[in-house]
């Protein structure tokens, strides 16, 4: 292999020559740097002056490389075509999905990512899931509804979440029975630790073989995982006996477990790094690596005929974390944090203020609501709230008594009077009132096991503060438990001194497509640089600004 000093350029690595028409080629760095945000022209790489400094040039004309030398043709080592945001991704993911941008909105819980999130983004061209998780079947029911009116009509593409819920089973079953019946087409999952009937039975439901012998998916499962284990269920065909047991139940045909067997549960996986809300704290490069050698090595060992498509979420709240997830291969990426921020956020305008302070290391993990008992945890935002710190207090509470009655009357005194701001028989009451809608069987059970009676009622706390955040409850700020990551102090950094700066300009559009197109410049600055282009360090940044699609 040739080597090319510092200063020199081969013969050999010239493919032709460039002429101008009128624009001079850009040798200077500042020429350079701002040459690289014209993504959607070609670029040619050129060498020019005696010490051979590779420049780039816009337009022009192409000759033989014979003509080099003559009169204004300089050497031209590659000519690349122009890069549009749309394409960073998989293609295959848009057309599939009926999408321009590899963009998605994610599944913020409770409503956070709302209705209006999910049309805004669909109307742009990506792709929104609604927050179903903690909601009520009937606000579910709502909320689809409204979208099915708002989009369907438009041929626009749109989706919901399922969170996995294993102390809540009926309510998975009852959300996936929802779905099917009125046609959701698209679903999130989140939070599985392993596969379940409700979910199988939803991603087989309407598989039928098209007129080239093709199997053709009715519902597309995009399964957000952060460990190999759960993305090798996902990426591998449903486990026989589920599938039997739903043929048996008659919720699903023979045909259609017939066809499960031959495909993944999901073909769209969605590995989540350190994130918001449930995660297991990542870093980005090495689990997505570790998830797509298992995609390629579960595709050989079943022999699919389709591609499995895996997208990257968890910390991407810059362009330049957005280009790095297309770089690592991603199909598409999910941002969540971000968009928390956002105006059609369901949270709080109280709660988005503080979001838009929050810096890198302003968040922190706290006991979940939804798993409780399993000690498992959220990412939350920690400035400005002293949730986290008194969520860890009730679950060490947990952990040394055995019930409500067990617990040290000073100690009582103290969580009555600083965290539920009331008497725990009043809590117990409001408990009682909630889950006799929610989930009787939570009651039968408590009736007969004291300790899961006091984790209801600490789950009282955990479950309100976030609607505190949502709904802005003035005398609660303090409690409000706001699920985000790190991405939401990148955020904040990128966007100081700039539009998005100020909460009133968060449209979740604006976000998105400033985000896309700095990813599109920052890989044409890489590219420029793997050509020999000397590209400085400031050119690996884009700073927002208004812009349409």
């Amino acid at each position: 292999m040739k080597q090319q000093s510092e200063g020199v350029w081969d013969a050999d690595s010239v493919i032709g020559g460039w002429q101008s028409h009128g624009e001079s080629p850009y040798f200077d760095t500042e020429g350079i740097k701002t040459s690289i945000s014209r993504i959607r022209e070609p670029i040619h790489i050129v060498v020019g002056g005696p010490n051979g400094l590779r420049g780039v040039a816009f337009g022009g004309s192409i000759h033989h490389s014979s003509h080099v030398g003559q009169e204004g043709i300089y050497p031209l080592i590659a000519s690349l075509p122009a890069i549009y945001p749309e394409w960073l991704g998989d293609r295959s993911f848009l057309q599939i999905h009926g999408l321009r941008f590899p963009y998605i909105i994610g599944e913020m819980a409770n409503g956070l990512a709302t209705t209006a999130m999910v049309i805004a983004a669909a109307k742009a061209g990506m792709l929104g899931f609604f927050g179903s998780a903690g909601l009520s079947a009937q606000r579910v029911g709502q909320a689809v509804d409204e979208l099915k009116a708002g989009l369907e009509p438009l041929g626009l593409p749109w989706g919901v979440n399922l969170i996995h819920s294993p102390s809540e089973t009926d309510t998975e079953e009852t959300n996936v029975d929802l779905y099917l019946k009125r046609g959701v087409t698209r679903m999130s999952a989140s939070a599985f630790m392993s596969l379940t009937p409700s979910i199988v039975r939803y991603a087989c439901s309407g598989l039928r073989l098209n007129e080239n012998g093709h199997i053709v998916r009715l519902n597309h499962v995009f399964a957000k995982i952060s460990r190999p284990e759960i993305a090798r269920l996902f990426m591998s065909p449903a486990p026989e006996h589920i599938l039997q047991n739903l043929v048996g139940s008659g919720k699903l045909t023979a045909e259609e477990a017939r066809l499960a067997s031959r495909i993944p549960v999901s073909e769209d996986i969605t590995v989540e790094a350190d994130s918001g809300g449930h995660t297991d704290n990542r870093p980005l490069g090495s689990l997505f690596s570790a998830i797509a050698a298992l995609r390629d090595e579960l595709t050989a060992l079943y022999g699919y005929d389709q591609p499995i498509r895996v997208g990257a979420a968890g910390g991407i709240g810059t362009p330049v974390a957005a280009a790095a997830a297309f770089a690592l291969g991603a199909a598409y990426i999910v941002t969540g944090s971000i968009n928390q921020a956002a105006l059609e956020s369901g949270l709080s305008d109280a709660g988005k203020q503080m979001l838009a302070k929050a810096d890198l290391a302003d968040v922190t993990m706290a006991p979940s609501a939804d798993m409780f008992e399993m000690g498992v945890k959220v990412q939350v935002l920690k400035r400005g709230s002293m949730f986290s710190m008194r969520a860890h207090r009730l679950y060490e509470v947990y952990r040394q008594c055995d019930s409500l009655e067990s617990i040290p009357m000073d100690q009582r005194a103290k969580l009555e009077k600083e965290i539920f701001q009331n008497s725990l028989e009043q809590i117990w009451e409001e408990t009682e009132r909630f889950f006799q809608n929610r989930d009787p069987q939570q009651l039968i059970r408590a009736q007969k096991d004291a300790k899961h009676r006091m984790a209801l009622v600490f789950r009282w706390y955990l479950g309100n503060a976030s609607r505190w955040a949502i709904q802005g409850t003035a005398e609660r700020r303090l409690d409000y438990q706001i699920w985000c990551g790190p991405a939401i102090g990148a955020f904040n950094a990128w966007t100081a001194g700039s539009f998005l700066e100020d909460p009133a300009n968060r449209g979740v559009v604006q976000i998105a497509l400033n985000m896309m197109e700095g990813a599109a410049v920052i890989t044409r600055a890489h590219q420029l640089r793997t050509y020999g282009v000397t590209v400085v360090p400031g050119a690996f940044a884009f700073y927002p600004r208004p812009m349409s699609v």
